[in-house]
Formats: structure tokens, sequence, C-alpha cells
């Protein structure tokens, strides 16, 4: 079993920028393909970013590339999403996931560990 718990979400303005936190606990955390996918009000869950255990290699969605970065620590089992440019369309739900699968599956995928998600929001 992994426990993952989120931090980091708010309010922010267009163009500004949001760091979100996940950690992870239980067996073998530090091993897992962790990622974040994120939903918006009234739309369907989507993958935004995942990173390999090793940190390499990592997977984004192609709605924040260069302007989103993932990374992990696994000293502190934790994994991190940088989120820079924020644009209103980013408003939703983040979520933490972990799964053995590697990152470029990840995306197609349900994972099998989540966390309980925290809410970025972007006004414009």
């Amino acid at each position: 079993q992994v426990q993952l718990v989120e931090s980091g979400g708010g309010l922010v303005q267009a163009g500004g920028s949001l760091r979100l936190s996940c950690a992870a606990s239980g067996h073998n955390a530090r091993f897992y393909t962790m990622g974040w996918f994120r939903q918006a009000p009234g739309k369907e869950r989507e993958f935004v970013a995942a990173i390999s255990w090793t940190s390499t290699p990592s997977n984004y969605a192609d709605s924040v590339k260069g302007r989103f970065i993932i990374s992990r620590d696994n000293a502190k089992n934790t994994v991190y999403l940088q989120m820079d440019n924020l644009k209103p369309e980013d408003t939703a739900v983040y979520s933490c996931a972990a799964d053995g699968q590697p990152t470029n599956i990840l995306p197609a995928t349900t994972p099998s560990y989540w966390g309980q998600g925290t809410q970025v929001s972007v006004s414009s």
C-alpha cells in the first residue's frame, strides 16, 4: 500500500506560478512511477505529467509542455509539480498518483494509488 498526500494548491492570477507537492509513504513508495492528473468541473480526468522512480524519463501532456516541470526527491519520498505561466484553463483539482507502470504507459492507465487532490484555481 502507498499513501499519497498533496499540498500546495491555491488561487493565482493568470501568468502566475504554483508548486504542488505530493508526499508518499508506504512500502517501496520511492520505486513507483509518480504522476499528476487533473479534473476540471464537468470534464474528464486528464493526465498532466509523470516521472519514473529514477527521475528519467518524464512525460508531459502537450497542454503543459514548456510550462510545468515534474521532479522528485526520493530521499523525502516527495514528488513536485512546478507550474509556471498558469492559464485559466489550468483550473482543476490536481491529484497525485503512483503506479508500477512506466511513464509512457501511465497516461493511458488508471494508477493504483491516488491522493485526495488539491484545488488549483487560475483567475483571468
